[in-house]
């Protein structure tokens, strides 16, 4: 993140001053953080996850849709996140007072899985963001750590190349960690077989 502008507002300020330059921003507490360009690599392992899991979508007839430019907006705070990839549960969108006008998601049951691949932000993917969703009911959270820039507390010494996956139990989330070549485990993807390795690895 390069840039936060410091004036609180609300999230409903922050929809009706949202420019359409082609610069992506975040709201975080009422503060309009404005988003780092994203690298190569970074958008590489977007793309090639999100195909995986766009198969997986359809070869499971799940009635999800992965969103490109939609917004998660706790209710415990004045925020809104633009995940790297979010997956959307369409049928649960009429129930969603924000989509039509705002692209924005409110409730858990329209978001089966999020994503953040970390950058230099990576304490907002450990942290706020982590909580926020927790706090939201979503019952899976990807943090896909592929520099191994997070804190040794979060993915232990050495830092490696780490995928850690949240999955809400009794509404906190319970973390499981792959690297290398493991096998991800994905309550949203039972049947995916996508090794740690797959996912992390941009060459």
């Amino acid at each position: 993140m390069v840039q936060a502008l410091l004036k609180s507002i609300t999230f409903a300020e922050f929809s009706e001053w949202y420019p359409d330059t082609g610069v992506r921003y975040e709201l975080h507490d009422g503060v309009i953080v404005e988003m780092n360009q994203p690298t190569g690599d970074h958008e590489l392992i977007i793309a090639l996850l999100g195909r995986n899991l766009t198969v997986e979508m359809i070869r499971q007839n799940f009635p999800y849709i992965i969103a490109k430019n939609a917004f998660v907006k706790p209710s415990t705070a004045e925020s809104a996140y633009c995940p790297d990839i979010l997956l959307i549960n369409y049928h649960n969108l009429v129930n969603e007072p924000l989509w039509k006008k705002q692209s924005t998601l409110t409730q858990s049951a329209s978001v089966p899985l999020v994503v953040e691949v970390v950058s230099s932000n990576w304490g907002i993917d450990y942290g706020r963001k982590l909580n926020d969703y927790e706090a939201m009911g979503i019952p899976e959270y990807w943090i896909v750590d592929y520099l191994g820039l997070g804190a040794r507390r979060l993915i232990g010494s050495p830092k490696l190349p780490t995928l850690s996956i949240y999955s809400l139990t009794d509404g906190e989330y319970q973390v499981s960690q792959f690297r290398g070549d493991e096998v991800i485990v994905s309550s949203a993807f039972p049947e995916l077989s996508l090794t740690a390795r797959e996912i992390l690895q941009t060459q």
